[in-house]
């Protein structure tokens, strides 16, 4: 569950011309049109329109931004499911960049308002089958240390570090989760470092028709417990003010226990606490808006989940 964090200080200046350049030195032709893509916060990403095709291309300020990339695509590669090809990759004008091909459709946040119940049924019943395909993955390298516990206590200080820096919210809602934890220790000593897709909650997670077109921007992906991405999910919707019926049927193909549910509670506050330490940050060009309407809806979200929280803890 390794998210990368912190704010980028470098920030690039791109423009239509200079990815009309690059689509030049690599396709020997100039984009019939150009589209930024406003989701997202740690690359610039275009879709760029050629003759006879459309490819996705990605940029970034960092060096050897797509090493990871690359490695996770080529390796979920084997396991078919619904992931870009590398087209081409390199430096242009200071640049790292990565062309991938595209694939019709929208975020899932983009068009939740659309679907039906059935497309909501079908979408989560795919990607519960497309996960348990991730959890076969053979893992290399992972660390002697390593263990879920780190990993929570990962996301529990930066989220405390970043609510104390920005000063929006109250840390004490990091703190109570911290004190919780302590009822879920002997259900995270039993959590193997399986893979997941972590960051498929209302982006990345391609729709079209009502199924799964694609899955975007796999940057990395999660060691642990997979339901930390139907958690996030359950945030991400319910922050937007959407109904959390697809998080519903997830939940019912992944026929949980009582302890994975208060797990999945759990990991929803800690995911709370996550996106309000992100308010006022700045990646990339994105500024993380904050104001009083943003704050008050993450205190409600928060509340209402610790009080499901308690009441199945009891």
């Amino acid at each position: 569950m390794k998210i990368k964090i912190g704010v980028y200080r470098q920030v690039l200046r791109l423009d239509d011309n200079i990815i009309s350049k690059l689509c030049k030195k690599c396709f020997s032709e100039i984009p019939q049109s150009i589209e930024r893509c406003s989701v997202g916060q740690g690359n610039y990403v275009f879709i760029v329109q050629l003759t006879d095709t459309t490819y996705v291309i990605r940029c970034s300020p960092e060096k050897n931004a797509y090493n990871d990339t690359v490695y996770w695509l080529e390796k979920l590669a084997f396991i078919e499911i619904p992931i870009p090809k590398i087209v081409a990759k390199g430096v242009f004008e200071d640049t790292e960049y990565i062309i991938l091909t595209y694939f019709e459709g929208k975020d899932i946040g983009l068009v939740y308002s659309l679907l039906s119940d059935k497309d909501k049924r079908t979408i989560a019943s795919e990607i519960v089958c497309i996960q348990e395909r991730v959890a076969a993955l053979e893992l290399e390298d992972i660390p002697s240390e390593w263990t879920w516990h780190s990993e929570i206590n990962y996301m529990l200080d930066r989220a405390e570090e970043r609510i104390a820096a920005n000063e929006y919210f109250d840390i004490e809602k990091v703190d109570r989760l911290r004190k919780s934890a302590i009822a879920l220790d002997k259900y995270f000593d039993r959590i193997e470092p399986i893979a997941y897709l972590d960051d498929v909650s209302t982006k990345n997670l391609l729709i079209h028709d009502g199924h799964i077109s694609g899955i975007v921007d796999i940057d990395w992906i999660g060691i642990g417990d997979r339901l930390t991405y139907v958690a996030l999910t359950n945030i991400a919707l319910l922050n937007m003010g959407y109904d959390t019926d697809y998080v519903k049927y997830i939940l019912k193909e992944m026929n949980l226990s009582s302890i994975q549910k208060k797990a999945f509670l759990f990991y929803s506050l800690m995911y709370c606490v996550d996106f309000m330490g992100e308010r006022g940050m700045q990646f990339t060009d994105k500024y993380i808006e904050v104001n009083e309407q943003i704050i008050d809806r993450l205190n409600s979200i928060y509340d209402l989940l610790w009080k499901e929280f308690e009441e199945h803890s009891h």
